[in-house]
């Protein structure tokens, strides 16, 4: 969608032997400037800033390389050849996966030096940001996997960019897991790019050969902020194989104007939110338990959502321009960005489907090797695909119906989430009156949902810590009871409201016929509400099933330390 930098660029000049040249921008793509080029010219310099508000702080910066470009229009990216420079504060660092041709100190330049990369196209730059910061460190991964993988970090605090050494353990078993289980790498050198800061943290962004990966200053500091990110970097890094080599033919344009269409973005996000989560597990970022707990809490609330009525994941999918963002009302109802979810479990049901039939001999692991491996390592470059190539390539591993298993989940109305691939997997999800351990792991970590209040699956409210009604489930106890997103919940059962109390009501509610009172303020209103609801608190959990197989451990077992699970609960069993 257009989204890029158009309002923040200013002061364009365009000037041609010294002389400035008039332009006009064009009437509908605001994103394109006009301007007649005299005759015997051969080169036109364009100046432009670019007033940049987000992802930087006082100690630190992320550089996004269209915020500057300026390019001859309607010409592949691809073809169009493109050298950048940049220059940082005195003692700043420098984290990309571009490759630097000045001479000097890098990657931290002398004071005022500025560093020049090697010639690229306009398509790659554009895939190449740069991190920069005072507090500055680069770690090598893996250092036997070819080609080179390093992780950079820029904090704002000098002690963050110390990583412990458990998670540079996970991150370079993430590395070794990854290489195992896709058998090629289309990258020259792989930079993950990790910001820490409580100002300019927050982001998750793939490219080609490198990651942006914005967390809070303490986003890795202990196990229970780690888990709370533990997909994060695995979910990005798989992205070089599955969305930038590997892209479904609609999101592949040959230039930055053209609309992309969003149809196969259930594989494209969807089929790396699976991959992601596998890996962390893999790697040890997070635990087999943890990996469960957490698919979970993603089944129940996609069968809490719903909007899945009326909206099937494709329609997720080709309308995510219009659904990523905006006002969080009724966001159940409307449906989000679902086809990372919806794909997760997707792809778990594929997964497992697959092990069912060979006897699990056979797994999604081949089907990576076949659809993201081919051509071998390639270095970067972007090959699409259409439906009928997942389909076949899913028939090289275990023949099936697998065009009409993809277009049964994807295309139509399901109004229960896809359990399938669970419950092939040995386990059922139910419902205790208990967080499970990983969520009451993340909630103690903070992060932007810190403070809310979770009564999502029984009467169907997410609420601030004071009270303010974040969201209402459509059709839920609460809805009921109308009650709305923005109101505000004033006392429960005759007291203050408070988390306790909240609780307290819903316990004492269980089992009998007495609905919980409330007072409500509803702009400058109050006003009473009543929430007919008996059923208790309800937590979702994975249960084992007897005498099933364990495919969801087995799918988490680490490929390149057999040995080892990615936990203790292995050994115990």
């Amino acid at each position: 969608m257009p989204s890029g930098p158009a309002s923040a660029i200013t002061g364009v000049v365009f000037t041609a032997n010294g002389k400035t040249l008039p332009w006009r921008r064009d009437d509908v793509n605001l994103y394109e400037f006009h301007l007649t080029i005299p005759q015997g010219i051969t080169t036109v310099h364009v100046h432009l800033d670019c007033i940049v508000t987000r992802r930087i702080s006082h100690k630190l910066a992320v550089l996004e390389w269209e915020d500057l470009m300026m390019y001859p229009a309607h010409i592949p990216v691809r073809d169009i050849p493109i050298q950048a420079s940049v220059k940082v504060p005195a003692g700043w660092g420098i984290g990309t996966a571009l490759t630097p041709v000045s001479h000097g100190p890098y990657p931290v330049p002398a004071a005022g030096a500025v560093t020049k990369f090697a010639a690229t196209t306009v398509e790659q730059l554009e895939d190449s940001p740069v991190i920069t910061g005072q507090y500055f460190r680069e770690y090598a991964l893996a250092p036997e996997i070819t080609p080179k993988h390093y992780i950079d970090v820029v904090a704002d605090q000098p002690g963050d960019v110390n990583l412990r050494p458990a998670f540079l353990a996970d991150l370079n078993n993430l590395v070794r897991e990854a290489s195992a289980l896709y058998a090629s790498h289309h990258y020259h050198e792989y930079h993950f790019l990790l910001t820490m800061s409580d100002v300019a943290g927050g982001e998750g962004l793939e490219h080609g050969q490198s990651s942006d990966n914005g967390v809070g200053e303490k986003g890795f500091a202990d196990d229970a902020h780690q888990l709370a990110d533990s997909d994060l970097l695995p979910h990005e890094f798989t992205h070089s194989w599955n969305g930038k080599y590997r892209r479904p033919v609609g999101l592949y344009q040959p230039d930055f104007a053209t609309p992309q269409q969003g149809a196969l973005l259930w594989v494209y996000e969807g089929m790396t939110q699976y991959l992601g989560n596998v890996l962390a597990a893999r790697s040890g970022l997070e635990t087999q338990a943890q990996f469960r707990d957490r698919l979970a809490q993603t089944a129940a609330n996609l069968d809490e959502t719903p909007g899945r009525d009326w909206r099937p994941t494709e329609d997720t999918a080709v309308a995510a321009s219009i659904l990523r963002g905006g006002n969080p009302a009724w966001f159940n109802w409307r449906r989000g960005q679902d086809y990372y979810m919806e794909g997760n479990l997707l792809w778990l049901d594929a997964d497992t489907l697959i092990r069912k039939l060979t006897k699990n001999k056979k797994s999604l692991d081949d089907f990576e090797k076949i659809f993201l491996g081919k051509g071998g390592n390639t270095g970067p470059l972007i090959v699409t695909y259409k439906f009928e190539e997942l389909v076949a390539d899913l028939n090289q591993v275990a023949p099936y119906d697998w065009a009409s298993f993809l277009r049964d989940r994807v295309d139509n109305i399901h109004p229960h989430v896809d359990l399938a691939g669970i419950e092939q997997g040995g386990y059922k999800l139910v419902y205790t009156d208990q967080p499970n351990p990983a969520m009451r792991t993340i909630a103690s970590a903070g992060g932007r949902r810190a403070g809310l209040i979770n009564a999502w699956f029984f009467v169907g409210l997410e609420l601030a810590a004071d009270g303010s009604i974040y969201d209402v489930r459509w059709n839920g106890p609460a809805d009921k009871a109308q009650l709305a997103p923005g109101q505000k919940i004033l006392a429960v059962d005759g007291r203050v409201f408070s988390k306790e109390s909240l609780h307290d009501a819903i316990v004492a509610a269980k089992g009998n016929n007495e609905p919980i009172r409330l007072i409500v303020q509803a702009d400058s209103f109050v006003y009473p509400a009543s929430i007919d609801y008996h059923g208790g608190e309800r937590y979702p959990a994975l249960e084992r099933v007897k005498g099933t197989p364990d495919y969801l451990d087995d799918i988490t077992q680490p490929l390149t330390r057999p040995e080892q699970a990615s936990g203790t609960e292995k050994a115990a069993k």
